[in-house]
Order: C-alpha cells, then sequence, then structure tokens
C-alpha cells in the first residue's frame, strides 16, 4: 500500500535559520524530501548548503527553525542519535582496515553479533555492486569503488536519509561522470533517501528527483531538473543552472502581439508579449546557445534573424560551440554547434546567418537581479 500524506515524507525542514554573529549563513529554508527520493542541494561556495546539510546532520543547530525526520523533531539531538549518516568528500575510510572491517564499523560499535554483522556486509556489498570484495584492502580500490564502500558502510546502519556532501569533488572528470551514473542507479536499487550537496550543476541535474538552487541563504528555486533549466524562476538561476547568454534591453515598442527589444548596442528584435510589459521597461533577457540557429531555413518564419561574426570556435566534442559577435556590437554570444558536422567549414572571422524563436528567450525584470 502506497504512502501518503506525511508518512511519504522522510526529511521535512521548516524555516531553517542560522546565525553566525551578524552574518545569516541559511535563512528562512523550508523544504520537504518524500521517501525514496534523491533530492540535490545546488548553489556556489559559500551559499549556505554544507551549513543547511550540518544541521540536518546534527553537528550544529539551527538558530531557528525546526528539522524532522519520519516525523520527529530532531531539536537537541547528537549527530549519533539521528537516523541519518553523512558522507563527505574525503569519504574518511580507515587504511589500516580491509573493506569488510570499514563497513562493518558501525555495527561493531553497536555491539552487534559477528554472525549477524558477516551476513549484512555480505549482502551490502552484493547491493553496492562489490561481491567479494571484503578482504580487499583500501589502498587496492579505485576511487569509484571506494565510494560505494563509503556509501555501503553508511547504508549498513540503515538510515533513513543518507547525507552526501560533494562526494565526487576529488574524482577526476572522466570518474566523476561514470560516478555520477552509479550513484543515481544505486539509489534507486536501495530506495534510501539521499540528500546531495554539491555546485555541480551536471551532477544535480543527471541524478536528482528535485533540485534546490541555493543563494546567499535562500533557496532560489525548488524544482525539477527539467523545470530548473526550461523555467528559471530568477536570474540567477537561469545563470547558474546551465550556460546562457545575457544581455540587457529596453522595450521599444509593444504591439497586441509581440514587443521589440533593443539592445545598448542598437540591436532590434521581437519577443513575446508578457503582461505588464510596456514601452522603455528594462529587461534582463536570457538565451540558451542551443535556441540559436545557425543559417536557419528561409521557410521557418517568424525568427529574429541576423548575422554574426565568428570570433573563436570552441571544440568541446558534443558540446562544442562557437563564440559570435552580434551586429552592430562587441558582444560575445554562445552558439551550440550541431553534431552532425555541417558547420564544419566555419572558420574565425566568418559572418554566417543565424536567429532564434521568440519564445526561446526568457526574461526578467531589472530590478530582480541577484548580485
Amino acid at each position: 500500500m502506497q504512502e501518503s500524506g506525511k508518512d511519504s515524507i522522510d526529511l521535512s525542514v521548516h524555516n531553517a535559520t542560522k546565525n553566525f554573529g551578524d552574518f545569516v549563513a541559511v535563512d528562512s529554508v523550508s523544504f520537504d524530501v518524500e521517501k525514496g527520493k534523491f533530492f540535490s542541494i545546488l548553489g556556489p561556495s559559500g551559499c549556505g548548503k554544507t551549513t543547511l546539510l550540518r544541521m540536518i546532520s546534527g553537528f550544529i543547530e539551527p538558530t531557528v527553525g525546526s528539522i524532522l525526520i519520519k516525523n520527529q523533531d530532531m531539536a537537541g539531538r547528537p549527530p549519533n542519535q539521528r537516523p541519518v549518516n553523512l558522507i563527505f568528500q574525503n569519504l574518511a575510510l580507515f587504511p589500516m582496515m580491509n573493506v569488510a572491517k570499514n563497513i562493518a564499523f558501525g555495527l561493531e560499535r553497536q555491539k552487534e553479533k559477528k554472525a549477524v554483522i558477516d551476513k549484512k556486509t555480505e549482502e551490502i556489498l552484493e547491493r553496492v555492486g562489490l561481491p567479494g570484495f571484503g578482504e580487499k584492502k583500501v589502498d587496492q580500490l579505485s576511487g569509484g569503488q571506494k565510494q560505494r564502500v563509503a556509501i555501503a558502510r553508511s547504508l549498513i546502519m540503515k538510515p533513513t536519509v543518507l547525507l552526501l556532501d560533494e562526494p565526487l569533488g576529488a574524482l577526476d572528470l572522466k570518474l566523476r561522470d561514470q560516478m555520477k551514473v552509479e550513484l543515481k542507479t544505486l539509489q534507486n536499487q536501495v530506495g534510501t533517501t539521499f540528500v546531495y550537496i554539491t555546485h555541480d550543476q551536471s551532477e544535480a541535474l543527471v541524478m536528482s528527483d528535485h533540485v534546490a538552487v541555493m543563494n546567499n541563504g535562500i533557496f532560489e528555486q525548488v524544482d525539477t531538473p527539467q523545470n530548473l533549466y526550461a523555467k528559471p524562476a530568477t536570474p540567477f538561476v537561469a545563470q547558474f543552472v546551465g550556460e546562457n547568454n545575457k544581455w540587457e534591453i529596453t522595450i521599444d515598442k509593444v504591439s497586441e502581439r509581440k514587443a521589440l527589444g533593443i539592445t545598448k548596442e542598437g540591436f532590434k528584435f521581437s519577443m513575446p508579449l508578457e503582461e505588464n510589459l510596456q514601452n522603455d521597461d528594462i529587461l534582463q533577457f536570457f538565451l540558451r546557445p542551443e535556441s540559436i540557429l545557425l543559417q536557419p531555413d528561409p521557410s521557418i518564419r517568424d525568427l529574429n534573424r541576423f548575422f554574426v561574426s565568428v570570433k573563436t570556435i570552441l571544440f568541446d566534442g558534443a558540446n562544442s560551440r562557437i563564440l559570435a559577435l552580434l551586429p552592430q556590437s562587441r558582444r560575445e554570444i554562445q552558439i551550440s554547434l550541431p553534431q552532425n558536422r555541417q558547420f564544419d567549414h566555419i572558420k574565425i572571422g566568418d559572418k554566417i546567418e543565424a536567429g532564434w524563436n521568440p519564445g526561446s528567450a526568457i526574461t526578467f525584470p531589472q530590478e530582480k537581479v541577484v548580485a
């Protein structure tokens, strides 16, 4: 039978605030994490995400607010009395112990019987894809295997919530990409609720069911990865999640169906009409690199068409793009290159037609910009 209501929520944070003197590290943050979900907190260094995680784990108490795990208020409970486990970037594995001893460490401290410990250790090694690794030394493991041992050591204690603080930060890029997939697969298999802290947008988008984008101690937006990318709620989210071209525009003309925007350099283009939009309004304008078409089909109507000058070609396999200059300006924009290599002939200095659908852009009033 499916759980509903409060029983389906593993973690509930209400108005959590943490002050350090006059500095507000976390400012009235509230959110719920459903049972069995992968929830990420994404933000730049210093935004408050690790402070929030330490409040959940019990290493520090909130100045204001409450933290509930399985509907139980955690106020005053030390870390060892909370149904959570925390994995740090350095993993903190014991090099003098083999894999099985590392995993069994918590159970041995609880004075569990050896037969039970051995059985549970074998089972958890199977679940994390490391059967038969119990006798191996830590220094015999790859970076990805060490990650799985650290997770196994936490999961064997059956936490309600597993907290992960930048656990992939010390890995090289190739292994990090591999571990993103492995972590998500593992979380699906074990069904434990994960709360994951990261400054890497790719990690958050690939693995998470929901992502909170944090900035200056607050949550700017909590949403699915798809909505964060396609429908950012604030300028900060638009800039922090994915690549975006950004410039300031002034509304030059408003008609019944559309508005005309103009850049400081005099470049004009049409955009969808939004409620309460008026002449001379100043907006922040965002456009994804992949929303710009190169040499668009002449039959496509209503595109904003213009010629750009190619300044630089940035080859990065499937993520290759060009830096180009907008007409009448020295402003650079990024344009994604399709993977079919149809634009391999492009050279620095070329002038090439480009265009975008007016509905592809996202705008915000000037006063909403977060510094």
